[in-house]
């Protein structure tokens, strides 16, 4: 494909002036300073117009007299391919032409129309851009793009600029759009507050299935796992079957994707031109304003394609309105509607699409990417967003907007009870609910309809004070928004199945969740439960009926028949399942993405390969080859130098300088400095790698990024696609099958109904009858017993008796696999539970 020589950028100065005028316009109105910074929100960033002209405004509040060398210091920076980019390649030199022009600063904004850019498409590289300034010591700064479409090689190279109208205007979903929407009227911006009459909000789904896309197809990306969807549609629609795996894909009406934001990326603190993405070898940032006006030059620029491994959360906050390139085969931004497209078409009825957005924190790295008004402060996480600041409101606000405007039909808000700010007012920290209130008001407008979203909540306040896991109420944002939903307890961060009597402990939040539940998600897996199985102590309580090795308990745990019997076949509420516990695959925090912290991040990882790694997986060829390399060829090696990382880490705090010396001792054979017994144990008494006799800390961060890697591999679920047992799969998919055709489910127990246990030292049992709720309850009404073993011994079950059933009146309508129960009443007035089997009955409706 041949590339048009660009054309030489110019200002327009009539159409730059017309757009100065309107900011004026909004800055000098009667609205509050909020609804100001929201409207001008709206035109930030780089817009391709149907005129070819181009867009740009950028929120420059660092820009002041004081700091830059003059009003025409301030300019666009711009880099045009001069030839085709193969979005594909590993690596490759190009040619690029860069220009710069100065644009108009006003107030705290800057503002310009320009002419000669170039607008991006599936086909070919747009113009890539950031803002530059002089400052009055003559150094060259840059400023980034916050409310960018594409972001094709990551955050810190700069944004592209990409014709999103085209894509919109090309979707194949756009009569959906129609059917779930309305022509309100709202302008952009707008929250569904700030209007009259405000357009529909979507209905909640029956079932959710959250998957994190890097794992979730053979390829790790959207355009994966829009094959994946595409290929289970042709099926359907020609009465094909099914394999396992694409069985575990379907059944679900919303599909919940980890973040898909740009993430953190691995930076040194020296020079990162070797490794970044979009290596810039001839920057010449000492540019003067004297040289602003010279020809277009020619630069070369190696492109990467960004590797970044992450579950998602570690987000700088700049570019969330695009999307992680890592994510994108072809890192064009028209996969992810190409995913939503056939969710949104598929033939057994359109699957919603629920983003997690992340709003709440930013890690550390978004200090060098955006202006210092978007923070207040450290946290836990990294850096706390200044939510109250309106500029940084609005422009959140708007970014967001942007993200719901690909297509997405639902929200899933994480870490609500991080948005607190200080009240001057109260003197205390409050929590900022009318933000999440607001974030749920985005109006979404595609094709001219608008919708507003599904909206779930994350928010386990009043965490992080001590004790929050028992006093957490799970309510504060379903009181006040009452059609939206909550994680509830059972489901959130610290769900440890695995261990002894665990459903037994939960008793009291899981009799909430039968009488309060009906807006809460509900479930035992997901990203956060499953990595939390693998920090658990294997010295520990565990449950051993669960199976015979860890590897089986965990993931008995976590794809728990009795537990999704329970849960999809009578407990209220909306359950959610995730992809990988479903495939009973690989799960941890996994992240390459973290030069600083990685080695203690890894350290706390290492649980993982006791629970989900065995000798015979770690001895294929195709598993771990980058330990391997190091010179780690058996697992118990690996093990055993894994607990001293562990346990030095802990034991120096995190001082990477004394654990490669005491590690290099231990596996040297030396005296170990600590007398710890666990480092005393891993000593290794085999032959050394050359890796271990020259550790330092060069080479402990290179083994946290080679386990990170590898354990990501490992983790993909294709791999485990040949490990599916059908019954197991049958059964799950027969759940969700059956929750969607008793929507009546969902709602709360009334006084009617019973549930109660059956619990001693050696087993827990959970057991149940309900009737789907009505003010006229006779014979004739929809009802379920269920009985499920939750833990322990096997126990002989008389549900008859317990219940008072006439068991002629009932018959089986599912049962976990290797029950086997004959559908009669005198093979059901008394029989044998094992952990994790159960039964659900339904009763015979009379005609």
């Amino acid at each position: 494909m041949l590339v048009d020589t660009p054309s030489k950028l110019t200002l327009v100065e009539d159409a730059t002036q017309a757009l100065l005028d309107w900011a004026a316009d909004v800055t000098e109105s009667d609205a509050t300073i909020f609804h100001k910074a929201q409207t001008l929100a709206t035109r930030l960033g780089a817009h391709y117009r149907a005129d070819g002209l181009t867009e740009v405004g950028f929120w420059t509040p660092e820009l002041t007299a004081e700091v830059i060398q003059s009003d025409r210091s301030i300019y666009l920076e711009v880099f045009t391919p001069l030839e085709p980019i193969d979005f594909r390649a590993r690596e490759q030199l190009t040619r690029w032409q860069r220009e710069r022009v100065s644009l108009a600063h006003q107030g705290e904004y800057t503002w310009g129309v320009i002419a000669g850019m170039r607008p991006g498409t599936r086909e070919q590289a747009g113009s890539f851009y950031w803002l530059r300034y002089v400052d009055r010591q003559n150094q060259v700064h840059t400023l980034r793009d916050v409310l960018a479409y594409s972001m094709p090689y990551g955050i810190f190279a700069p944004a592209e600029l990409y014709d999103i109208d085209r894509v919109q205007r090309q979707r194949t979903d756009l009569d959906y759009f129609c059917q779930t929407g309305d022509q309100t009227g709202a302008l952009p911006g707008q929250l569904a507050s700030d209007v009259e009459n405000p357009p529909p909000r979507l209905p909640a789904p029956h079932c959710i299935l959250q998957l994190h896309v890097n794992t979730a197809s053979a390829v790790g990306t959207l355009e994966g796992l829009a094959q994946i969807y595409r290929q289970i549609a042709h099926k359907l629609r020609q009465n094909e079957p099914l394999t396992l795996a694409e069985q575990n894909y379907i059944g679900y009406d919303a599909v919940q994707l980890l973040p898909i934001e740009p993430t953190i990326e691995y930076r040194w603190d020296e020079n990162n031109i070797a490794h970044e993405f979009f290596a810039l070898w001839a920057d010449n940032t000492d540019v003067t304003y004297s040289e602003l006006h010279d020809e277009p030059q020619e630069v070369p620029i190696t492109l990467r394609k960004p590797i970044t491994q992450n579950w998602g959360y570690d987000v700088p906050i700049l570019g969330s309105a695009a999307i992680n390139p890592a994510l994108l085969g072809s890192l064009r931004p028209d996969e992810l509607i190409d995913v939503i497209e056939e969710l949104h078409n598929f033939p057994q009825g359109p699957i919603q699409v629920i983003y997690d957005l992340v709003y709440g924190h930013a890690d550390n790295q978004c200090q060098f990417l955006i202006s210092p008004p978007f923070l207040k402060g450290p946290n836990m996480y990294g850096q706390d967003l200044n939510h109250q600041h309106p500029g940084v409101r609005g422009i959140l606000l708007e970014m967001q907007r942007r993200k719901l405007n690909t297509g997405v039909d639902g929200i899933r808000v994480d870490g609500g009870q991080d948005f607190r700010f200080f009240n001057p007012l109260t003197g205390i920290v409050e929590q900022d609910d009318a933000y999440l209130m607001a974030m749920s008001d985005v109006i979404q407008e595609i094709g001219g309809y608008q919708r507003l979203m599904f909206t779930i909540f994350e928010d386990g306040r009043p965490w992080p004070q001590e004790g929050w896991e028992e006093i957490s109420r799970y309510r504060e944002l379903i009181d006040l928004r009452p059609e939206s939903y909550q994680w509830g307890p059972l489901i959130f961060a610290h769900n440890t199945p695995v261990l002894k009597h665990f459903w037994d402990q939960k008793w009291r939040r899981v009799c909430e969740v039968m009488s309060q539940g009906d807006r809460w998600i509900t479930g035992c897996a997901n990203h956060d439960t499953v990595r939390r199985g693998n920090q658990i102590d294997p010295e520990g309580p565990i449950n051993w009926h669960l199976g015979d090795t860890l590897e089986e308990v965990l993931k008995n745990a976590y794809d728990n028949p009795a537990t999704k019997l329970w849960v999809y076949g009578f407990s209220p509420g909306l359950p959610m399942d995730f992809l990988n516990a479903t495939f009973r695959a690989a799960w941890g925090f996994f992240r390459n993405t973290d030069e600083r912290y990685g080695v203690k991040v890894a350290s706390e990882e290492m649980g993982f390969l006791d629970w989900q790694v065995t000798p015979e997986y770690y001895a294929q060829p195709r598993h771990f080859q980058r330990l391997k390399a190091m010179g780690f060829a058996e697992l118990e090696q690996l093990r055993r130098f894994a607990k001293a990382l562990q346990v030095t880490m802990v034991e120096s705090d995190y001082d990477l300088e004394i654990v490669a010396e005491t590690c290099r001792r231990c596996f040297d054979g030396e005296v170990l400095a600590c007398a710890n017994p666990r480092l005393q144990q891993a000593k290794e008494t085999e032959a050394r790698s050359t890796f271990l006799e020259q550790l330092d800390v060069p080479k402990l961060k290179d083994f946290a990024k080679a386990f990170m890697e590898d354990c990501h591999d490992f983790a993909k679920v294709d791999y485990w696609a040949d490990h599916l047992k059908p019954e197991q799969v049958a059964f799950n998919q027969a759940l969700r099958q059956y929750r969607v055709a008793h929507p009546w489910l969902r709602e709360n127990l009334e006084e009617r109904d019973r549930f109660n246990r059956i619990s001693d030292e050696e087993s827990t049992l959970f057991y149940g009858l309900r009737t789907q709720p009505s003010e006229d309850v006779d014979d004739t009404s929809p009802s379920v017993a269920m009985v499920t073993h939750m833990g322990g011994k096997p126990l002989t079950v008389t549900l008859a008796d317990w219940l008072q059933l006439d068991l002629t009146e009932w018959r089986v309508a599912i049962q976990t696999p290797g029950l086997n129960l004959e559908d009669d009443a005198e093979s059901l007035r008394a029989f044998e539970l094992r952990d994790s089997q159960g039964v659900l009955l339904e009763k015979i409706v009379k005609s």
